[in-house]
């Protein structure tokens, strides 16, 4: 007999993964050096909104290095399409959502400081830039529409006639005849107006292409920081450079984070492939940290007016909803389902009311794309709910908990069907809360805050209940609300002749640890040595095709694929063993990598199994193939629901505004988990972005001109480690129903609840002095402002 193993789900594995990474071996796209390789820049609008009347590129062709210069033109001549949309919101009011043209280069105008223009392509990256420099274009300037507020208005400038008033689409969601009743009826109406400023994901690693054309075989291949390969292979076929899809390879090594922001199809792909197959070069093209914040897309951004009806008891009987969100000058990817799918439909959220109703707007401005960015809605959801629920408790004169436990949903009402569109399979709300107010040490906070006051400081407690729709699928509903593509996922196991084993996954990685994660599965459920595993992604030539990564999917959709695939191994290799051990299979046990006769000694290693798989001299040809690969295509029931509690707790100093995080913490509920360790990288992480949010960092417009005012990280500012102390994460679990895993996924809460937490703290540290609404981001300035202001009143 075999002595058990260790089980490797749930251990708290060190990443394999980073090895390579912290010994300089990671292969990110600038490591990347082929043979005879060019490099490109891009020229881009000094204007935020301008009529180009020429372009003259002589001078500039003539410097030295310089192989060729692309304009708008040269690709209007060449068939180049523009950059595609992957989700039309249906059922808007007034007429379909407005989709203006997103041209790869710009032509007749640019609509955002930062849109491009020319495409430069020289010996070398310095004689790229000093070319893009002598170009010669004459601008017309018009008037710029940098306010989200304004940009719907009558008498805002029109940046698009396909967009009449600047409005991509004016949706609604709900029941709002039963929410107005609600309103009539209610004993008190809490309304709050609110902004979500604006943010850049600023990965650690910036975008960067090559493209790479070979005659002999008239393929392409684009090598790209993307989260996922796949569906940029499809839509280089069947939008931009409109050739036959198996002609393309596009791959993605290692990616540098991504957050959402390196999804999309962006202008460069198209453009340095292009490039690459009229010069019979490779055409490298890589960001610099300020051309990204020109660039890349951005993110939130929205003006929100929230109302709720409550009872004499705090018990919330009507949600409004009125959103204006900004799109920017162009409709990326997939930019319309933001603050409207993914906003809209998680509301209500954690709570019970069933009258809701929620409107968004989406305006068109002359600002960068604005798309999905960790949480994508989420975040801007929980935003609302949880400060409208602050605001509710505040002027009902109840607790901040008690409001929260009187309206969550009890836990014995799952599986529980939402007044719009999700039905919640599993939650234990009031526990995780309880839970969440003991972590937090609410009891003491009173206390702490004397304390504080005696030091001259003011001390506040916030916190945020999350309730998060994550890990993409089904596709027929997705479908149904608008996405063009589908959101299953791939997972392919294959068992080689020795017993090692190579899984090819859709889903891709950029920095959270799938290759140890998904190991921990395949040497759990295979009994294989973990080191013996390797984890194949983001190669559409290796890989069948997958959809990629983001929205928290990748173990829930990606894993469970592959967990489906391993499963079906199991049972080819049941088949084999019954064979071998000249037994009925169903007498056949698998535990711990051995197949054994139940009831005896008599086994064989899974690694003999998968060798009698590739030699089969004695095997059942009959009924079985050879060999011991599985693929499996997994296409969800539905979403996963994670959810959770966040606190923060800070101190302020009114002589300067200088916030303190003294305490962060957060209770959730992810499901299983793979690897607990990774869970709080996870976590780790999303604060710090969600804390960066609420306190530091802010896409600023300069409302006359258009312009970025923080286009360096000189003016865009990132919270650093000493902002931040250590975190304290905790996890309860109820396994999800909705896959294989029982997972929900973790990657996105500390960004979905950490701005609300925080800007929770600081009202609360403030309303000694009857501060009760403050925005985004939180600055110190914001801070002695509002503590002036109140000293004067």
């Amino acid at each position: 007999m075999h002595a058990p193993a260790k089980p490797l789900i749930g251990q708290r594995i060190h990443r394999k993964e980073d090895r390579r990474f912290i010994t300089g071996e990671g292969r990110y796209v600038d490591d990347i050096a082929l043979p005879g390789m060019a490099h490109a820049a891009v020229l881009r609008s000094p204007h935020a909104h301008a009529r180009i009347t020429s372009i003259e590129t002589g001078q500039a062709s003539a410097m030295p290095g310089v192989l060729a210069i692309f304009t708008g033109a040269d690709l209007a001549a060449a068939g180049i399409g523009n950059l595609p949309v992957g989700w039309i919101v249906p059922h808007t009011k007034g007429g379909p959502m407005a989709q203006p043209p997103h041209p790869v280069l710009a032509t007749e105008r640019v609509r955002h400081v930062g849109d491009p223009v020319a495409f430069v392509v020289a010996e070398s990256r310095a004689e790229a830039v000093s070319a893009a420099r002598m170009i010669a274009i004459d601008y017309e300037r018009l008037p710029p529409v940098a306010d989200l507020a304004t940009a719907l208005d009558p008498e805002t400038h029109q940046i698009w006639t396909e967009a009449p008033g600047n409005l991509c689409y004016d949706w609604e969601v709900g029941d709002a005849a039963a929410t107005e009743r609600a309103f009539a009826t209610a004993a008190h109406v809490t309304t709050v107006k609110l902004i979500n400023n604006r943010v850049h994901a600023s990965p650690m690693e910036t975008r960067g292409t090559i493209g790479h054309y070979d005659p002999s075989s008239d393929r392409y291949t684009l090598y790209t920081s993307n989260q996922n390969p796949h569906v940029i292979r499809v839509l280089l076929s069947i939008a931009t450079l409109k050739i036959s899809e198996e002609k393309i390879r596009v791959v993605a090594p290692d990616v540098g984070g991504g957050f959402g922001m390196k999804i999309y199809h962006y202008a460069e792909e198209v453009l340095s492939v292009f490039a690459a197959h009229r010069l019979k070069r490779p055409v490298k093209w890589i960001a610099d940290r300020s051309e990204a914040f020109i660039c890349d897309t951005h993110a939130r951004d929205h003006v929100t007016t929230v109302s709720l009806a409550l009872d004499a008891d705090g018990i919330v009987q009507g949600l409004k909803v009125d959103t204006i969100a900004n799109m920017g000058a162009y409709l990326s990817t997939f930019a319309p389902a933001i603050p409207s799918f993914f906003y809209a439909y998680p509301m209500p959220g954690p709570y019970k009311v069933r009258a809701v109703h929620v409107r968004t707007r989406a305006a068109f401005t002359t600002t960068m794309p604005v798309d999905a960015y960790r949480g994508a809605g989420r975040p801007e959801c929980t935003y609302v709910l949880e400060r409208a629920m602050d605001a509710a408790a505040r002027e009902m004169k109840i607790d901040r908990v008690e409001i929260r436990r009187r309206n969550l949903i009890p836990a014995e009402a799952f599986p529980y069907k939402t007044p719009l569109l999700w039905t919640y399979d599993v939650g234990e709300f009031h526990k995780l809360l309880d839970r969440a107010a003991e972590v937090g040490a609410f009891a003491g906070i009173a206390e702490r805050k004397r304390e504080a006051l005696a030091r001259g400081r003011y001390r506040g407690l916030g916190f945020a209940f999350y309730m998060e729709a994550c890990g993409m699928g089904p596709s027929k509903l997705l479908a149904r609300e608008g996405c063009l593509g589908g959101q299953f996922e791939v997972g392919q196991v294959r068992v080689n002749p020795t017993g090692s084993v190579t899984v090819l996954t859709g889903s891709h990685t950029h920095g959270q640890g799938h290759e140890t994660v998904y190991a921990q599965i395949v040497a759990d459920t295979l009994g294989v040595d973990f080191e013996a595993i390797e984890i194949v992604h983001g190669d559409t030539d290796r890989v069948a095709y997958g959809i990629g990564t983001y929205g928290s999917r990748s173990l829930a959709v990606g894993g469970s694929a592959m967990k489906l695939s391993l499963d079906k191994v199991v049972e080819k290799g049941r088949k084999i063993a019954a064979h071998l051990l000249e037994a009925d299979d169903r007498d056949i046990e698998f535990k711990h990598g051995h197949y054994r006769i139940a009831g005896t000694d008599r086994s064989k290693s899974f690694k003999e199994i998968a060798a009698a798989a590739y030699n089969p001299a004695d095997y059942p040809l009959d009924k079985l193939e050879p060999g011991l690969e599985e693929t499996t295509w997994f296409d969800p029931p539905d979403f996963t629901f994670p959810y959770g509690c966040h606190i923060c707790e800070i101190e302020v100093d009114p002589e300067t505004g200088k916030i303190d995080i003294v305490a962060l913490a957060a209770v959730d509920d992810f499901g299983n988990q793979v690897n607990p360790m990774i869970v709080e990288g996870q976590i780790h992480g999303g604060l710090a972005q969600g804390s960066g949010q609420a306190l530091l960092e802010h896409c600023a417009f300069d409302p006359e001109t258009g312009q970025l005012l923080s286009g360096s990280f000189m003016d865009y500012a990132m919270p650093r480690a000493d902002d931040l102390p250590s975190m304290r994460i905790e996890s309860l679990v109820t396994a999800c129903r909705n896959n294989p895993l029982g997972v929900k996924g973790c990657g996105e809460a500390g960004a979905i609840a950490g701005p609300a937490a925080l800007v929770s703290a600081v009202l609360d540290a403030l309303s000694p002095l009857g501060v009760t609404s403050i925005d985004m981001p939180v600055t110190a300035e914001k801070v002695w402002r509002a503590c002036q202001d109140a000293q004067k009143s």
